[in-house]
């Protein structure tokens, strides 16, 4: 497919920072300078973000391009939502603290190299996982992480939104104590039932790569594959020698670790008749049980550098 001409770029500009004004200012010099035309939706708090990326799609389409996220993980994944339900190609233009998604599309995180990467960029195919009727790019869980999700956005309000703030936090959540999830999982042929501090499901190749678990190389070859993770019952201690073995990358080597492939899986709560806190790349949302994770039935259109290589850690 050819490149976009016209580009809808929804932005989170919190509450109006400098940092923000300097980056729409610099995206939009390059744009400009390629002559391609485009429109700002900024994400302010002034509105809710879905009127928001609506507005954008339909901007996209009347146009006939491409809607481009400008922001962080949470961002990316609100956008990447409407864009595969309406059929979109999409952009990114990285902005967050972890930018997983970007890095694993050898997306620029600079600003201007990020800008003049879409400019290059052609659509091509990416895989996305689905939990019930939502779509992530980089992971959803349940139990333990969706709380060190909450806990870290409260450090970075407090501290700022750095990386090393966020590592804090979530060793803070982990060593803090846990109440075990008590789960039903099944994928059609097997059953089990599980008593675990957390249930994770990856589809960032990067991510998984970077922890340490075998089925990044799957989920990288697109093909319906997503990582599951679940914990067994631990203490305190192991589960920091845990956290210690995601950060050299070794967790799938731990015992208490057990990972496998997967296409769908239907997980049932015990004792949770209603909905239940869920992580959906980095946002926390409430879904009814039973929570079916799966591969999407089709892929997102996603606008990549061909010049890049996927997976490269892009400054």
């Amino acid at each position: 497919m050819t490149q976009p001409t016209s580009f809808a770029i929804v932005i989170n500009t919190g509450s109006g920072s400098r940092e923000a004004d300097e980056a729409q200012a610099e995206i939009a010099s390059v744009l400009d300078a390629a002559g391609r035309t485009h429109r700002f939706f900024p994400i302010d708090g002034s509105r809710d973000i879905k009127t928001v990326v609506r507005e954008a799609a339909a901007y996209a389409k009347a146009e006939g391009g491409a809607i481009v996220a400008a922001g962080g993980d949470g961002t990316i994944n609100c956008v990447a939502g409407t864009a595969w339900e309406e059929d979109l190609v999409m952009g990114v233009l990285p902005q967050g603290t972890f930018n997983f998604v970007g890095r694993t599309h050898g997306i620029p995180t600079e600003t201007r190299e990020a800008a003049e990467a879409l400019v290059r960029a052609t659509p091509s195919d990416a895989q996305i996982g689905m939990v019930n009727d939502r779509v992530f790019l980089v992971n959803g869980s349940l139990g333990l992480y969706p709380q060190v999700l909450e806990d870290r956005e409260a450090w970075k309000q407090r501290f700022g939104r750095h990386r090393i703030v966020a590592l804090w936090s979530g060793l803070a959540t982990m060593m803090r104590g846990y109440r075990p999830l008590r789960i039903e999982v099944t994928d059609g042929e097997q059953t089990r039932h599980l008593r675990t501090p957390t249930l994770f499901v990856g589809n960032n190749a990067l991510q998984l790569e970077k922890i340490g678990l075998p089925e990044a190389e799957a989920v990288h070859r697109n093909e319906g594959v997503l990582a599951g993770l679940v914990l067994k019952p631990i203490g305190r201690l192991a589960m920091l020698g845990l956290i210690l073995r995601g950060a050299l990358g070794k967790l799938g080597d731990a015992e208490q670790a057990v990972s496998f492939p997967f296409r769908e899986i239907r997980v049932t709560p015990k004792h949770h008749r209603h909905a239940i806190k869920v992580a959906v790349d980095g946002e926390i949302v409430w879904l009814d049980p039973p929570i079916v994770f799966r591969a999407a039935p089709r892929p997102l259109r996603l606008l990549t550098d061909r010049a890049r290589q996927p997976g490269e850690d892009p400054g």
